[in-house]
């Protein structure tokens, strides 16, 4: 009798922990590896924010909390949420989660049925199709073209519609691509999705704070009030505070909903860390300067592995307006052969040959939902990155 349910042969384990363990695994062996792969800030975490969460340990908070999170927290939310993105929440319809992945786990498991449909344009975070299956539901993939800098377009989003979906996944600034949609963009889409009220928004909003030159992002609840009672509108600390460890998730929606999600996060986890709460108190309501400091040299990076990366012969690669990855195109590389005779017939055999022969890990386009592409995330040093960038210059001139 098998151990495992049934369930598990529907999903995969993600690509990017997986890229990210073979790479700290070849470093350990003494390889001189650079780890491109992980979503993760370099940058510590703020010391107030750290000394906040001291405080808290002082002060003997280290109890249960309600499920939702702390009522500082989630007031600091309400404000956060008014202050950027001009949506007004009251506490009922905040939930605090152990980092964004429960948050959108605790939305699917409360409202998928089995056959319902999730819209998930491609390219994609790797967790949302493996999360709406775990759920029960069936994705959708609208393909974003690099001709459209990854962004879908209204009249597809229109085309993947049925009696059956229940979310639209929006995702914007995008992981893996960086594609951030302008307010014309987004209006266009919100037109679609008002013309069908059974559609309900996940937006996911977790690259926020890192946009770069004159763009300014917007929120679809924002844009459109009559999408205020069915868009659940979900960030967290990790990327903008350097606090991916802390896993502190949020997210403001109506408030059946969020009663739903507190119920399924009651029987999982209970309330999220009580220090980390507190911790991501100060970072909300405290200084907000590094912020806008490391957002600088996020886009100063951006500029940097851009430039060289389309110095490589064949590769590809389109200036995003936000997160910090990049998403370019090997497709000019294929059929090559690396200097030990290999031939590249997919992404996957250019990221493999890439880290076995100049020691850069890299994920494949495929994990994202499309092909002839692979992830950069800059989140790393400008030295770093600008070495890792001449040996991919070195290892595409060396493709015969």
């Amino acid at each position: 009798m098998a151990v495992t349910a049934d369930i598990l042969t529907r999903i995969k384990p993600s690509a990017t922990i997986a890229i990210a363990q073979k790479a700290r695994k070849l470093k350990a062996e003494g390889f001189d590896v650079i780890g491109l792969g992980t979503g993760e800030p370099d940058f510590d975490t703020p010391d107030h924010i750290k000394l906040a969460a001291i405080d808290a340990i002082v002060r003997g908070e280290n109890k249960y909390t309600a499920v939702s999170g702390i009522i500082e927290l989630r007031e600091a939310i309400c404000t956060k949420f008014k202050r950027d993105n001009n949506l007004n929440y009251i506490p009922d319809q905040i939930i605090v989660g152990s980092g964004g992945k429960q948050i959108l786990f605790n939305a699917f498991m409360a409202t998928l049925n089995r056959g319902d449909e999730v819209i998930v344009p491609t390219p994609y975070w790797v967790s949302y199709p493996e999360m709406v299956f775990l759920c029960g539901g069936e994705c959708v993939y609208v393909k974003a073209s690099v001709e459209n800098n990854f962004k879908i377009k209204p009249e597809e989003l229109a085309d993947a519609i049925t009696p059956k979906t229940k979310w639209f996944i929006f995702n914007s600034p995008s992981n893996p691509s960086g594609a951030a949609y302008s307010y014309y963009e987004l209006k266009a889409l919100i037109d679609v999705l008002v013309n069908h009220p059974h559609v309900w928004v996940l937006t996911d909003e977790i690259y926020e704070h890192l946009v770069f030159g004159e763009f300014r992002l917007f929120s679809p609840a924002e844009l459109e009030p009559k999408l205020y009672d069915r868009t659940l509108t979900m960030n967290g600390v990790s990327k903008a505070y350097a606090m991916t460890g802390w896993r502190i998730g949020y997210a403001g929606g109506p408030r059946e909903l969020i009663k739903a999600m507190d119920l399924i996060q009651g029987q999982q986890t209970s309330n999220s860390n009580t220090i980390a709460q507190w911790a991501a108190v100060e970072a909300l309501n405290g200084p907000q300067d590094l912020v806008e400091e490391r957002r600088k040299i996020f886009e100063e990076r951006r500029d940097l592995v851009v430039s060289m990366l389309n110095q490589a012969t064949g590769i590809r690669c389109p200036k995003p307006d936000g997160a910090f990855y990049v998403f370019p195109s090997c497709s000019g590389l294929i059929g090559k052969k690396t200097r030990s005779g290999k031939i590249i017939s997919t992404e996957e055999d250019f990221v493999t040959a890439l880290l076995e022969e100049e020691g850069v890990a890299v994920v494949q386009g495929s994990s994202f939902g499309l092909e002839l592409h692979f992830r950069i995330s800059y989140a790393s040093s400008t030295e770093l990155l600008a070495s890792a960038c001449k040996r991919i210059q070195r290892f595409c001139q060396n493709l015969v």
